[in-house]
């Protein structure tokens, strides 16, 4: 069974930065891209960057390009988002998933909040 488990949001000021963290299990970590996501209150969830399996190709949401950075780390079937000069527009809560053809596959975990605020 797919587990995703997701970490290191908080509270911040606005230009501040976090780092998010998705520890991941039940399936072949190394074989599948894998994506964060955000829900925003009163908003649809929206995908904000994605990575190869392997990790040589990202892409993000234009929102965030030149801000966000995600990563993975297949020996440790984790993958990060590293999220500089953060504004309050930012502030949702943000979830990670695997990726397959058809799209995320695993079942949604609970997700990590992130409050960009003065």
């Amino acid at each position: 069974q797919v587990q995703l488990v997701e970490s290191g949001g908080g509270l911040v000021q606005p230009g501040g930065s976090l780092r998010l963290s998705c520890a991941a299990s039940g399936f072949t970590f190394s074989s599948y891209a894998m994506s964060w996501y955000r829900q925003a209150p009163g908003k649809e969830r929206e995908l904000v960057a994605a990575i190869t399996s392997a990790g040589g190709s990202t892409n993000y949401v234009d929102s965030v390009k030149g801000r966000f950075t995600i990563s993975r780390d297949n020996a440790k079937n984790t993958v990060y988002l590293q999220m500089n000069s953060l504004k309050p527009e930012d502030t949702a809560v943000y979830y990670c998933n695997a990726e397959d053809p058809t799209g995320p596959f695993g079942s949604w975990g609970q997700g990590t909040q992130v409050t960009v605020s003065s």
